[in-house]
């Protein structure tokens, strides 16, 4: 079985986190709430997720459906 790696990274000055799961040529497009934006691949594929304002999630949890 192959190894799956998952590339995570954050920027507290910009408070942006960014998920990862495949490296591979894409571009981020918008969902369906503002601070969430998902990267797909030219076949619509979902290569990975940014989030902004992550702080925000202490009070309340985000969640989003990613097509």
């Amino acid at each position: 079985m192959a190894t799956k790696v998952v590339k995570l990274w954050y920027d507290p000055e910009g408070d942006y986190l960014e998920v990862i799961f495949e490296q591979k040529e894409g571009y981020f497009r918008e969902t369906e709430n503002d601070q969430v934006m998902e990267k797909v691949d030219q076949e619509g594929n979902i290569l990975g997720f940014s989030v902004l304002n992550v702080s925000k999630l202490r009070e309340n949890p985000l969640e989003v459906a990613l097509k």
